[in-house]
């Protein structure tokens, strides 16, 4: 007779996957044991089989919650927003937000993804596909000359870098909020990203030498 799952079953699991990603972005997937796990979930090695057969399908799991929850938040939100300015800023202000207490699951989808077999690979990497995808239309309708192949892609990635790399730095209580960063995000892609489309493919615009020494 199958056991039956108890009524915290999910909870627990979601708690396990949650230190799990703590220990893999701290010490590395490979460097992190099913018996690390355990302990640090303060259950028997027995448990954790209970809910996982191996590190593998840890390492999934926590990279499939973790996306499916990025793209149906920000599908809501790009559902719920006006105008195509205000979809882009509340896409950049909700990723933002999400990123808030899952720093450890961000960095291990960064590093660990790659190491999963292709098989399990493909549809974590389908949908990052839908995130891009859905960051790049609002791109597109936000800023019209951005739409040039040639300039939609590097822009898109480059908000992606802007979010996906704050971790490094970004601290709570430090001299942006997290609502005041993600405004600044989208401000400065808004106001540049138009002007840097419409400019000649190779013509950089020179900066001045004043300039530059009052920086320096």
């Amino acid at each position: 007779m199958a056991r039956s799952r108890a009524k915290d079953y999910d909870d627990k699991r979601l708690s396990m996957l949650h230190r799990a990603a703590e220990l893999f972005a701290a010490s590395g997937y490979v460097g992190t044991s099913m018996n690390t796990i355990a302990d640090a979930c303060g259950v028997s090695k027995a448990l954790l089989y209970h809910y996982y057969p191996d590190k593998e399908a840890i390492l999934f799991d926590i990279l499939s919650s973790h996306l499916e929850t990025l793209v149906t938040a920000v599908r809501k939100a790009s559902a719920s927003a006006g105008d195509p300015i205000e979809r882009f800023r509340t896409i950049v202000a909700t990723l933002l937000e999400l990123y808030r207490h899952a720093d450890a699951e961000h960095q291990v989808q960064i590093a660990s993804l790659k190491l999963l077999p292709k098989d399990k690979q493909q549809p974590l990497l389908a949908s990052e596909r839908v995130l891009v995808g859905m960051m790049s239309d609002a791109l597109a309708a936000a800023v019209p000359a951005a739409k040039q192949k040639r300039v939609l892609k590097p822009l898109t990635m480059s908000v992606f870098g802007m979010l996906n790399w704050h971790y490094m730095w970004f601290r709570e209580g430090g001299p942006m909020s997290r609502a005041e960063y993600a405004d600044f995000v989208a401000q400065l892609v808004l106001a540049g990203a138009g002007d840097a489309a419409a400019r000649p493919r190779g013509k950089a615009k020179p900066a001045g030498r004043s300039r530059q020494a009052e920086l320096l």
